[in-house]
C-alpha cells in the first residue's frame, strides 16, 4: 500500500473512529446532559433519533454516490455530520439536541455506507483485508476509549465538548480526501428517484420506530408495522418503474439475497455480544465498565488478526467455504457462553469472546468483499448501502427483540421465585440488598436464554454459508 493510499485509508479510519466514539460517548454523558436540560422522559430519543436519521440516509446515500461521486457526497456527509455535531453541542434544551442528533444521523449516513464504497473502489482486496481489520479494531477502541475520554471531557470541560471534539478530527478527514482521492467523472444528467427515495424513509423510519415501540405501546407499533408493509409495497413498484431506482431492483437476486440475511444474522449475533456480555461482566461478575471494556477487547483483536488473511483464503478456497468455516467458529463461540456458570472467572469469559472475533472477520468480512465486488462501478454504492442498512437494521432489532427476551425470562424467574414485588431495577438501585443473589441469579438465567439463541442464530448462519456466491471482481 503506498502513502498515499495510506493517507486515504487514515481519512476513513478517522471518520469510521468518530461515528463509532459518538454512539460510545453519548450513551456515557446521557445522563449529565438530561440533568443539565432539565428532560429525563426523552433521553431514549437522544439514540432513537441518531439511528433512524442514519438508517434512512444510509441506502439513499449510496446512490447518490453512484449519481453524483463518491468522494463529493462523503465530504457531504461529513459536512453534515460536523454541523450536526456543532449544532448539539449548542443545544439549550432536549428538543434542539434531539433535532441536532437526527442532523448528526443523517450525516452518519454517509460515513459507512460511502467509506465502505470507496475502500472497495481504491483498494486491493488484499488492502482492503488490512483496512477491514483495523475498522474493527478502531469500534473496540472506540468501545474502551469512548467511556474515559467521555468521562474527562465531562468532568474537565463540560458535555458539550463530547460534540465538539469531533469538528477538529472530521475536517481532517475531510481536507486529506479532497487531497488525495481522485475518482471517475459522475454522470452527467443524474436523475435522482425522489418518491422512491420518501417511500423507503417511511419503510425504515415506520419499521425501527414500529419495532421499538412494541414493548411500550403494542397497538402503534403494530399500525406503524402495517405502513412499513404497505410503503414497501409501494417502493417496490416504484422502484421497477423508474430508470435511476435508489436500489435497483436487479441486485436483489438470489446470491444477494443470501448475502444479506447472513449479514443481518451476523450483525444480530454481534450486537448481541457487544450489548449483553458487558451486561454480563458488570451486573453478575461484578466489575466496572472500564474492566468490561478491557475484557472484551480480544474481539477485536481476533478480528484484526484474522482479516489479514481473508483475502489470501478468498483465493485460496471458495467463499462458502470461508463463511462456513466461520459460521462453526460462531457456533463454538456462543456455546461456550452457554457454558458460563454464576461464577466463571473473567478471564474464562475474555478467552471465550476471542473466538468470536474470527468468526465475525470470516463471515463479516468476507460477505462485504463479495458485496463490494459483485456489481459494476456505478451500481457499487446502492449494493453497499443495501448491505449496510442491513446491518443497521439487524442492530435495532437485535436490541428490542433480545430485550423483551431478558425482560420476560427475568420476569419468569421473579415470579417462579415468589419475587412478585421485586424487580431488576431494585437490583441495580441496591433497594432489595437481601434479594441481590437471587436477582443476580435471574439476570444470569435470563442471560443464558440470549446466548441459546446465539447458538441457533449461527446455526442458521451455517445453513445459509452453504449458497454463499462465489467472489467475483465486476471492476
Amino acid at each position: 500500500m503506498d502513502k498515499t493510499k495510506q493517507k486515504i485509508a487514515f481519512s476513513f479510519l478517522i471518520a469510521i473512529f468518530l461515528a463509532a466514539f459518538e454512539g460510545v460517548v453519548v450513551s456515557t454523558a446521557a445522563p449529565v446532559i438530561v440533568k443539565s436540560l432539565h428532560n429525563f422522559k426523552m433521553i431514549s430519543w437522544i439514540f432513537s433519533i441518531f439511528l433512524l436519521t442514519s438508517a434512512i440516509s444510509t441506502p439513499i446515500y449510496g446512490k447518490l454516490a453512484d449519481l453524483y461521486g463518491r468522494k463529493r457526497i462523503f465530504m457531504i456527509g461529513i459536512s453534515i455530520f460536523l454541523f450536526g455535531s456543532l449544532l448539539a453541542g449548542l443545544s439549550q434544551t432536549m428538543h434542539q439536541l434531539i433535532i441536532f442528533r437526527g442532523i448528526q444521523g443523517i450525516g452518519a449516513g454517509a460515513i459507512f455506507t460511502i467509506g465502505f464504497t470507496m475502500i472497495g473502489d481504491i483498494f486491493t482486496l488484499e488492502e482492503r483485508s488490512i483496512i477491514q481489520g483495523a475498522i474493527s479494531t478502531i469500534w473496540g477502541i472506540a468501545g474502551l476509549v469512548g467511556p474515559l475520554l467521555g468521562g474527562f471531557l465531562i468532568d474537565y470541560l463540560s458535555w458539550q465538548w463530547i460534540f465538539f471534539i469531533n469538528i477538529p478530527f472530521g475536517l481532517l478527514s475531510v481536507y486529506i480526501l479532497a487531497k488525495f482521492v481522485h475518482e471517475q467523472k459522475p454522470a452527467t444528467n443524474p436523475k435522482i428517484d425522489y418518491l422512491g427515495a420518501i417511500l423507503l424513509s417511511i419503510a425504515i423510519g415506520s419499521l425501527l420506530y414500529g419495532v421499538m415501540s412494541l414493548d411500550e405501546d403494542f397497538y402503534l407499533g403494530v399500525i406503524l408495522l402495517v405502513i412499513t408493509l404497505i410503503s414497501s409495497i409501494l417502493f417496490y413498484l416504484q422502484e421497477a418503474r423508474t430508470s435511476e431506482p435508489i436500489v435497483p431492483l436487479f441486485i436483489l437476486n438470489k446470491s444477494s439475497i443470501i448475502v444479506n440475511i447472513i449479514t443481518f444474522i451476523s450483525s444480530f449475533i454481534l450486537i448481541a455480544c457487544s450489548v449483553y456480555l458487558p451486561l454480563h461482566i458488570q451486573s453478575i461478575m461484578g466489575y466496572s465498565a472500564t474492566i468490561a471494556g478491557i475484557s472484551l477487547i480480544g474481539t477485536s483483536i481476533a478480528w484484526f488478526m484474522s482479516s489479514i488473511s481473508i483475502a489470501k483464503l478468498m483465493k485460496k478456497y471458495p467463499t462458502n467455504i470461508i463463511v462456513m468455516f466461520s459460521s462453526l467458529i460462531l457456533i463454538f463461540s456462543s456455546w461456550l457462553l452457554t457454558q458460563l456458570t454464576i461464577d466463571t472467572p473473567l478471564w474464562h469469559l475474555s478467552i471465550y469472546v476471542f473466538f468470536f472475533g474470527f468468526g465475525f472477520s470470516g463471515t463479516l468480512n468476507t460477505l462485504t468483499f463479495i458485496v463490494q465486488d459483485s456489481v459494476k462501478y456505478n451500481l457499487r454504492g446502492a449494493a453497499v448501502g443495501l448491505n449496510m442498512l442491513t446491518r443497521t437494521l439487524a442492530q435495532t432489532i437485535g436490541v428490542t427483540v433480545l430485550g423483551a427476551v431478558l425482560n420476560v425470562s427475568t420476569a419468569d424467574f421473579i415470579q417462579a421465585h415468589n419475587l412478585i414485588n421485586i424487580t431488576m431495577q431494585d437490583f441495580y438501585d441496591n433497594t432489595a440488598p437481601q434479594y441481590h443473589e437471587l436477582l443476580r441469579q435471574a439476570l444470569f438465567y435470563s442471560l443464558n436464554n440470549i446466548y441459546y439463541i446465539l447458538v441457533g442464530s449461527s446455526v442458521l448462519c451455517l445453513i445459509l454459508s452453504y449458497f454463499v456466491p462465489k467472489h467475483q471482481s465486476q471492476k
